[in-house]
């Protein structure tokens, strides 16, 4: 027999998936100003929490794959009850007002004074300025992540395959074009351009360096 509060309760976690994708979103920007800017931890913070995103995104394909595997789910009905809509639009409120409104800018400005702190101590403003970036940017990309839900019961995974086409394709050729520019401005003043050239070139065929390592294992 079905329990109510059972099905009350699974309503009201998918009607919280998608504000929660926002503030996991936000986390992963904490997390990637913490692990560098410009680069971050294997297995650290901001890939688990860009995980959690693409979880809280797909979780009504989730729920379908552990129902194809035998699991008992309870089935999702209608828009829940009146305590359910209440906590729901209380949640995306907070979510959509106060941390997009207020918390993710004020977050971004702190992260432009970093930099400036950074270049004054002599070191790289880029890390809190990418940091930066991503913060001003976590409802667009939330808005992306959405996009490429397909709701199959493979959405998590696809969507993680998306994030990572996307990153081959549109910010790894960006990141190449700022380092060229980096190693003349580094030519321009005597210093070393071998790492930015380098990272450049890996930058451009990052693509076809993780598709020859697929023909390798493969083969």
């Amino acid at each position: 027999m079905a329990v109510p509060i059972i099905g009350e309760l699974l309503q009201l976690l998918l009607g919280l998936a998608a504000p929660a994708a926002v503030c996991t979103m936000f986390l992963a920007g904490t997390a990637l100003r913490q692990e560098g800017g410009v680069t971050f931890h294997t297995g650290g913070n901001f890939q688990k929490w860009i995980v959690w995103t693409a979880i809280f995104l797909t979780l009504p394909g989730l729920l379908s794959w552990f129902a194809a595997q035998g699991i008992s789910v309870p089935t999702q009905s209608g828009s829940g009850s009146g305590w359910v809509s209440a906590i729901q639009t209380d949640f995306q409120s907070f979510v959509s007002g106060f941390l997009l409104g207020h918390i993710v800018p004020i977050t971004a400005a702190f992260f432009v004074l970093k930099a400036a702190l950074d270049a004054a101590q002599g070191h790289s403003p880029i890390g809190s300025i990418i940091a930066a970036i991503f913060m001003l940017s976590i409802s667009a990309t939330t808005q992306l992540f959405q996009s490429w839900n397909d709701g199959s019961q493979f959405a998590v995974t696809d969507m993680l395959v998306s994030a990572w086409n996307f990153l081959a394709g549109h910010i790894l050729p960006e990141a190449a074009g700022l380092a060229i520019i980096g190693a003349i401005v580094n030519y321009a003043r005597h210093r070393p351009v071998g790492s930015l050239v380098a990272s450049a070139m890996a930058f451009l065929s990052i693509s076809a360096v993780w598709k020859l390592i697929q023909a390798w294992v493969i083969s």
